[in-house]
């Protein structure tokens, strides 16, 4: 395996503004070759050619992720919200193409963080049979859009406590395979199937040539080998499916255990991290290597 090994840009800056771009160069020399960036908002005033120059400056590669939300969700019964969320990924797939991403990935259903501050709420049955033909219908609609900007769209299962769309990797195949494109297919990240799958590497063999995209997380969101993770089985899954795509680190857990830290919350690091975001690709590369030998 010699895939592309990418770092979320928030492990570096959050929010991340022109004036983090340089931080592409440092990204680079830890050994990364991709960035996965969440998509600007206007206000946030960083511009597809300020982006691209700091690419290309840097010679790293781009992926993005969506920031759908409750107002602009595909998924849900209102029109208005609906075509909210449809104007917005199509927003997102024309960036994509300005920058050159080879993916807009993340729970593209809408709808996240569908728990946090409120109880959650029963659905009845017909309602969650109308949110799966609803998804299905607008991605069957944005996909070609995505194959004509040269862009995949990469359709990401979240743990319970963060969507009661699609949590599992069958649920987000089971939508994948009713629209039928391959311009869609599967974002896997380790930190949500850890708490939803039986098996992570069970559940990439069953998504096999339909994952396009892969976050290697920590079951902490730690840094890759300081949780339970298996990462020689988990890097032997993707051998095995012989996955070609892009590895993304997300490791935003920082060393602070203080009693009533709000963990869920990004937080900035108070210490140089650089050399262990650099042993973490450097673990990711040789579990990969070990996998292609066990072939």
């Amino acid at each position: 395996m010699n895939n592309p090994i990418g770092i979320i840009s928030m492990q570096f800056a959050r929010p991340f503004g022109r004036e983090h771009l340089g931080l592409f160069v440092q990204m680079k020399e830890l050994g990364f070759d991709l960035v996965e960036l969440l998509v600007p908002e206007p206000e946030e005033e960083l511009t597809p050619g300020d982006i691209r120059l700091a690419l290309d400056d840097a010679g790293l590669q781009i992926a993005l992720a969506a920031r759908v939300s409750l107002a602009r969700s595909i998924s849900d019964s209102n029109p208005a919200i609906r075509q909210a969320g449809s104007d917005y990924l199509q927003y997102c797939i024309e960036l994509a193409e300005a920058v050159g991403a080879i993916s807009v990935g993340g729970p593209l259903y809408g709808a996240p963080m569908v728990f946090a501050g409120r109880a959650p709420a029963p659905v009845a049955d017909f309602e969650m049979k109308a949110r799966e033909e609803r998804v299905v219908s607008a991605l069957s609609d944005l996909a070609p859009i995505a194959e004509s900007a040269g862009c995949l769209l990469s359709l990401e299962p979240l743990n319970r406590y963060e969507t009661d769309v699609i949590s599992t990797v069958s649920q987000a195949l089971r939508v994948i395979d009713a629209v039928d494109h391959p311009a869609l297919g599967l974002l896997f990240d380790t930190f949500h199937a850890n708490i939803e799958e039986r098996s992570i590497p069970d559940a990439i063999r069953m998504a096999g040539d339909r994952l396009f995209y892969f976050q290697g997380n920590e079951n902490h969101r730690g840094f890759p080998g300081t949780g339970n993770m298996d990462w020689p089985a988990i890097m032997k899954a993707l051998s095995d499916i012989d996955y070609q795509g892009a590895i993304t680190l997300e490791p935003f857990r920082r060393n602070d255990d203080r009693i009533g830290l709000p963990i869920a919350q990004w937080r900035p690091p108070q210490e140089d991290e650089s050399e262990k975001l650099r042993a973490s690709v450097e673990l990711v590369r040789a579990c990969a290597r070990m996998a292609d030998y066990q072939r």
